[in-house]
This record gives C-alpha cells, structure tokens and sequence, in this order.
C-alpha cells in the first residue's frame, strides 16, 4: 500500500512542469503515485502532463470545470475502488505546496482514520509573498469555521492534505456538494464526525508566481454562507448531521 496524491489542474502548463520535477526527485526515495485531475484545460495542461511520460503519473481528464471540490470527488471516486493506496493527497499545482513539506506530513501518523492538514497557522508554518489582506482573509475565514462548527483546527482552508483511505471509504463522499475551497471546511468537518485522528504538521505555504488565482469572491461567499447553514444544524440537529456524512 502506498500513498496517492491528487492534483487538481485548470490552465496550469506554466507550473505543472515545475512541480512534476519537484514530485520525482522526491520519487527517487519514496515510492507513490500521482493522479492529475485535468478540467479540460484549455492550455493544453493534460497533454504537457502526458508529454512527460511518467509511468508513476496518470491523468483523468474530465470534460469540463466543475470546481475543486467536484474534481477531487472524482479523483477519490477514481482511486478508492482500486484498493492499492493507503493514503490520498492533496496538493495544489501551482506551486504554493511545497514538495519539501510532503515527507513529513505522510510519516505524521498511520492511524487507521486520520486526517492530516499542512498547517500555515500554527508554530512553525508560515507564508511567502502573501499580501496582508489574504493572511487575514485566510485567519479569519479559520477562525469563523472553528467556531461555527466546532472543529478545533488551526488552517480549515487549506488544501494540503493527506487522508487515510479509511477514513475516505468511511465518508459519503456523494453526499457533499461543495465546490470553491469551502470543500476543504466540509471534508475537516466530516472528518471530526467520523472520529478520525487530526493531525497538523506546519508547512510554508509559498504565493504562486505563474499563472492566476483560483481564488474569487463567490467562492468566498460560498464558504461564508454554506458554514454558516453547516453551523446551524450541527446545532440544532448533530446526529442527523453525522448520519448525512458518515455511512
């Protein structure tokens, strides 16, 4: 059993390279596969991935942008069935998860369900090149989650992750609806409602250079509203909450 990490692509030729590099250096002492999720990118992302000719590197080509969580949906739907991978990643492409950090956040724990964040809020992590109003919308959007639903987790949205299969074959993973990075707030809270072992391991997150930011104010919206209704019924009504995530 070996780990698997997804990476999400949409219009990242500029640094999928870069960080596929990055990714078999650190292969040459580590045995893992990668899985590219590709959005029909325009610029061509799946086929440069496909000019490299990594055997350790396959690619799902899905045939339109549906957002981050969709995609990682599909690429957890894709992996889990061949029962080969005890641990999925999840990592970004355009360089911001550094590859240095990914060692240590695999050895952090072989709980049988655990969950592992790569933490920039926390002794020890920290930001590069990130301009003071995204440090505070990032805090602040942490904070906001912590309290409204409960999750004593320091960075609730940020995308370096690894998660034991266990816990992913536990969830139902059919039942979340997230798209934009709120995805990352509704997996941490499924994951607490199904017991699993947190971890957080601090990393240095880096501000990409190529390329443009996902990042919008709908989808900023998206994580405000939906962890505010998440909030409520955690509240209101717990257990029915569990039951809708956790088979």
């Amino acid at each position: 059993m070996k780990p698997v990490i997804l990476i999400p692509t949409y219009n990242e030729s500029t640094s999928i390279v870069e960080l596929l590099r990055s990714l078999e250096e650190l292969h040459q002492k580590r045995d893992f596969d990668v899985v590219i999720l590709d959005d029909n990118s325009p610029d061509k992302t799946a086929d440069i991935v496909q000019s490299l000719k990594l055997p350790w590197v396959e690619i799902l080509r899905r045939p339109e942008k549906a957002g981050l969580g969709a995609a990682y949906r599909a690429g957890f739907a894709h992996v889990l069935p061949l029962g080969k991978y005890s641990k999925i990643v999840t990592m970004d492409a355009d360089g911001s998860h550094r590859v240095a950090d990914l060692p240590a956040m695999l050895d952090a724990t072989d709980d049988r369900l655990s969950i592992t964040l790569g933490t920039r809020w926390m002794p020890g992590g920290s930001v590069v090149n990130w301009p003071k109003s995204r440090q505070l919308l990032s805090k602040s959007g942490t904070k906001y989650a912590r309290i409204a639903l409960g999750i004593p987790l320091n960075d609730l949205t940020g995308g370096f992750r690894v998660y034991s299969a266990d816990l992913l074959n536990k969830l139902k993973l059919t039942q979340m609806t997230a798209t934009g990075y709120c995805f990352q707030i509704e997996m941490a809270m499924a994951a607490t409602l199904a017991s699993a072992k947190l971890v957080e391991v601090p990393i240095t997150f880096v501000e990409r250079i190529n390329g443009v930011s996902k990042m919008s104010r709908a989808i900023v919206i998206e994580a405000l509203w939906q962890t505010t209704l998440w909030g409520l019924s955690r509240r209101l009504r717990l257990n029915a909450d569990k039951l809708h995530y956790v088979k």
